[in-house]
């Protein structure tokens, strides 16, 4: 699942650990996917860090806040990953193309690699259209949230041919993905 928007409040560029705040019922549907042995990946375009607004071991800070946050109200996420790029970014090494900023398959790809998961059987959960066409890309099914970004994303349609499923959040996504 995305971070910004699906997990937590979206803020723009979260360049600090107290900005993290997280989506009413997120933490107890995450705690649902752990109690149903679902693993519970994030997979997050962070940009900051291309644009120097916050360094790799700053944005690691920010994830253990967010694992702090999760583990006070039950939940945990089985692994965090980012990318840090993008191609007009101001730190050189960071200002990039590359094939894990979604939309591009790549980092859903190295975290299903490295636990072992089928993604065919896999659902990713996100607030923007970028979320949904790299999940399709991968051959994920694919759940847009409206908190966040998402009922931006929707534009005032009920759903998008890259959504399999629009919900309210999270906490909804849990609900109907425990039944299937």
């Amino acid at each position: 699942m995305d971070r910004d928007g699906t997990i937590v409040d979206e803020v723009g560029y979260v360049t600090h650990p107290d900005q993290l705040v997280l989506l009413a019922g997120a933490a107890e549907a995450i705690a649902r996917f752990n109690t149903a042995k679902v693993p519970v990946l994030v997979v997050s375009n962070q940009a900051a860090v291309a644009h120097g607004l916050i360094s790799e071991r700053e944005l690691e800070a920010i994830h253990m806040r967010l694992i702090a946050l999760l583990g006070s109200e039950g939940a945990r996420v089985d692994g965090i990953y980012y990318c840090p790029h993008h191609p007009e970014g101001k730190i050189p090494q960071y200002s990039m193309a590359c094939d894990c900023r979604k939309p591009a398959p790549g980092l859903i790809e190295r975290a299903a690699r490295e636990h072992s998961i089928a993604l065919v059987d896999s659902v990713l959960i996100g607030d923007a259209l970028r979320d949904l066409q790299a999940g399709r890309a991968t051959g994920m099914r694919t759940m847009l949230v409206r908190t966040g970004l998402g009922l931006k994303t929707l534009d005032g349609r009920a759903t998008l041919p890259e959504a399999d499923w629009v919900v309210g959040d999270l906490a909804e996504a849990a609900e109907i993905l425990n039944r299937i």
